[in-house]
């Protein structure tokens, strides 16, 4: 298992008071809108909305990207492509912390660009891997540290939706093959290798098989990912826009099994479990409780921003670790494409 790291949602209520945050936002919507209307509850002021070309009614809109200077904190939720260029101007440029949605970078130059960038930019550099922050991820690294799982063996992943099939997919940047070639890879799966590096430590081999399933638009939709990990712990992830809804995620061990899915998460043990005949059976439920994909992914982006804004409110330095995992988990992915 990886060195564990405690993520812990304290806020201080005096301090919280006396900020107003004001906050910068590349992008305008999807994913961009649903970090604003979360950072509007969370009492920060939106106070300018870039776009490099497009204009809109909203007074805070803007194309002049130095108005973003004026902020305690930018947030970048634009196309994968453009995260790089967006990082380097404001690193230079800009003396807040940075929210950036993830894959951080696109190809290796970058990668190394950033990892060699002095700890002071690490510090204030913060990658949404918002899966880290959930109660998934909570429920398993309590159970690693019990016996009702034993030592993990195999991980299992499906998460899919027929976004493909949607009329606003093939205009959006995600369809673009050009540019985004990998998009269910930069976009999807990078979220659960990183769950994965997070809690069971440094990866030695993978296997990528991207496939275009539903036909429509350019870049590849469905993605089939093997991992071994160094432990000798082995997963499968398979990630689509081109199937029907559908989200479960499993840890086998050597004692027994806990399952997420769209309705629960449930841990059956102990391996041991015999029928009438001394036959093997499938072990009783020990637990189980309601569980929502659906809310995981909201709420563990809410607790990923109240995260971020903890160190902003404190004005204090993001821990380094955040970063140096998330340039690993993003050095896989582009790994991974080598394969293709």
């Amino acid at each position: 298992m990886a060195k564990e790291i405690h993520i812990i949602l304290v806020i201080d209520v005096q301090l919280e008071r006396r900020m107003s945050i004001k906050v910068g936002i590349i992008g305008y919507k999807n994913q961009a809108e649903k970090l604003q209307h979360i950072l509007e509850r969370e009492k920060c002021e939106i106070k300018k909305i870039y776009h490099p070309t497009k204009s809109s009614t909203d007074i805070r809109f803007t194309n002049n990207f130095s108005d973003l200077y004026e902020n305690d904190i930018v947030i970048i939720a634009s196309p994968n492509d453009t995260h790089f260029k967006y990082i380097k101007k404001l690193l230079k440029n800009f003396s807040g912390y940075i929210f950036c949605e993830k894959p951080p970078i696109t190809n290796i130059k970058e990668l190394r660009y950033l990892q060699k960038i002095s700890k002071k930019y690490k510090n204030r550099l913060f990658f949404n891997f918002n899966l880290r922050f959930g109660e998934l991820n909570k429920k398993i690294q309590h159970e690693l540290k019990s016996e009702r799982i034993g030592n993990p063996i195999f991980i299992n992943i499906i998460s899919s939706k027929g976004l493909a099939f949607k009329d606003e997919y093939l205009n959006s940047w995600r369809s673009d093959g050009k540019n985004n070639l990998h998009n269910i890879l930069d976009a999807v799966s990078i979220h659960f290798i990183d769950l994965l590096r997070f809690n069971f430590g440094e990866i030695e081999n993978h296997h990528y098989t991207p496939m275009l399933g539903s036909k429509r638009g350019s870049s590849f939709d469905s993605a089939q990912i093997i991992l071994k990990f160094k432990t000798g712990l082995t997963a499968s992830i398979f990630n689509s826009y081109a199937t029907p809804l559908y989200n479960e995620f499993s840890v086998i061990g050597t004692n027994g099994i806990i399952t997420f899915d769209d309705k629960k998460l449930k841990i059956l043990s102990p391996r041991d479990t015999f029928d009438s005949k001394k036959y093997f059976k499938i072990p009783p439920i020990k637990y189980s409780q309601k569980f929502s994909f659906n809310k995981e992914f909201f709420q563990s982006t809410e607790n990923s921003i109240k995260y971020f804004l903890k160190y902003v409110k404190s004005k204090k330095p993001i821990d380094v670790i955040f970063f140096d995992i998330s340039m690993s988990s993003n050095e896989i992915i582009l790994n991974l494409k080598k394969q293709k």
